[in-house]
């Protein structure tokens, strides 16, 4: 019998062997991006002496698959095995990244092997993101996807943080191009995780194999049909928008005009990461004391005010402190939003059109951090960082709009799983209670950090 999500669902998760292993996995990978994102800017700047231009050239060439690919991605995983395309991305991308360091110690190491691997790299986590958050549903009854996505979302903020420490000590300790090996294990250890799981997936049933535009096609509309993910989504685009162009000016407001030095930047970093991290913990419960929809408003609406601090500090102890309790809050409210409105997305969707739901947010979101890095840079150059910065605060009005107009802002519960309109043969997720141990009444997972809304 499944254990009681109400009473039991926290501590089953944990004994729930498929859900540990994905956890595992992806959080691994997580923390390897992190060290990645640390390495690969010093290999570029210190070793193969990049310009700005190159620097800025391979940050666009990583982040582009997922703007061009993800639609394609999801239309992928929906058709095949999730698992075994999580799998092949992660091999892929282990692949292509081992051959850097290898590249430096022969001597041989250029700046376009960087690009060449940014973009594989790319490509490769696009293909494995898709499949990766579809899967989730597949493996946990519905009833327990918000308590399933509050933990990923806590462990990832955590090894976010935690891989770029790590990040830090291995580029001090071996070099750049070496430190790249612990990004390449973190690929492997995903690997092996995903090929322990052992829930069986769901088999479409399809008559006939559709060409891949018109699955493409068919999971625009069923986003567009159904109000509630249509909101989610542009909620989700309106936000990574806006934070696309406050975070291509942050750190240079934070360290040139206000003076932060490196290390209180790295602390305000990691306190932004906790508020991440207990945000998306607490989502739950909140939802639970105040509705889905009015705590996604509340979160939403307190976001913009969040930026407040950093618009009015001059330099100085005082809001260098100001700024940091900012962030936490912002973080802390991108946790409990994002948490929620994912659960949401994968409570209602069949399970059949999970990746190309996810697919069609991604895309979006993706599409507007380049659009948002390109405004934030004209902003800047024209009216200066600070009023680029105040149009950024203004955008984030934009998503809260969207919402405070849908019917969704007075959602008082987490819609009911309903998978009537499934024409897959359905998995059977494992009973979240089916690993031996004690009873649970006795029983003690490619962002910026300022906030995702994908």
């Amino acid at each position: 019998m499944t254990a009681s999500p109400d009473t039991t669902g926290a501590a089953s998760l944990w004994r729930h062997r498929d859900f540990r292993r994905y956890l595992t996995g992806q959080t691994a990978s997580v923390a390897g991006s992190s060290v990645s994102s640390m390495a690969l800017p010093v290999l570029a700047v210190i070793e193969l002496d990049a310009t700005a231009d190159q620097v800025a050239l391979l940050a666009f060439l990583g982040q582009l698959p997922p703007a061009l690919l993800a639609l394609h991605a999801g239309a992928l995983a929906d058709r095949h095995s999730k698992r075994q395309l999580m799998i092949t991305g992660d091999l892929v991308s282990a692949a292509a990244l081992a051959t850097v360091p290898l590249a430096a110690a022969l001597g041989v190491l250029t700046l376009t092997q960087l690009m060449v691997v940014a973009a594989v790299q790319g490509a490769a986590g696009v293909l494995h993101d898709a499949a990766a958050i579809s899967l989730l549903p597949q493996l946990v009854e519905k009833s327990l996807i918000q308590r399933s996505n509050s933990r990923i979302g806590s462990l990832f903020a955590i090894a976010a943080t935690g891989g770029s420490n790590l990040g830090a000590a291995l580029t001090a300790l071996l070099g750049p191009a070496r430190a790249l090996l612990g990004d390449v294990m973190s690929y492997l250890l995903s690997a092996w995780c995903t090929a322990r799981i052992q829930t069986r997936e769901a088999s479409p049933a399809r008559v006939e194999k559709l060409r891949l535009r018109t699955e493409i096609i068919e999971g625009l509309r069923y986003v567009h049909a159904d109000h509630r993910l249509s909101v989610l989504t542009w909620v989700n685009a309106t936000t990574s928008l806006a934070l696309a162009l406050l975070n291509t000016l942050w750190a240079l407001y934070l360290l040139r005009v206000l003076g932060m030095s490196a290390t209180v930047f790295g602390v305000a970093l990691g306190v932004g990461a906790l508020g991440a991290a207990v945000g998306a913990f607490a989502a739950p419960a909140l939802a639970r004391t105040y509705g889905p929809g009015p705590m996604m408003l509340g979160a939403l609406t307190l976001t913009p005010l969040t930026q407040l601090p950093l618009l009015l500090a001059s330099p100085g102890i005082g809001w260098q402190i100001a700024i940091g309790a900012a962030l936490f809050v912002q973080l802390a409210c991108a946790g409990a939003a994002g948490t929620t409105q994912r659960s949401i997305r994968q409570i209602i969707t069949e399970y059949r059109m999970q990746a190309r739901m996810q697919a069609v947010s991604t895309c979006l979101t993706s599409g507007g951090r380049p659009l948002g890095a390109l405004l934030a840079g004209g902003l800047g150059s024209w009216a200066g960082v600070r009023p680029a910065l105040v149009v950024g605060a203004c955008l984030l009005l934009v998503p809260v709009m969207v919402l405070a107009l849908s019917p969704l802002r007075a959602l008082r519960d987490m819609p009911e799983p309903d998978d009537q309109g499934d024409t897959a043969e359905q998995p059977r997720p494992a009973p979240v209670a089916n690993v031996p141990g004690p009873s649970p009444a006795a029983a003690p997972r490619h962002a910026s950090l300022k906030g995702d809304a994908s």
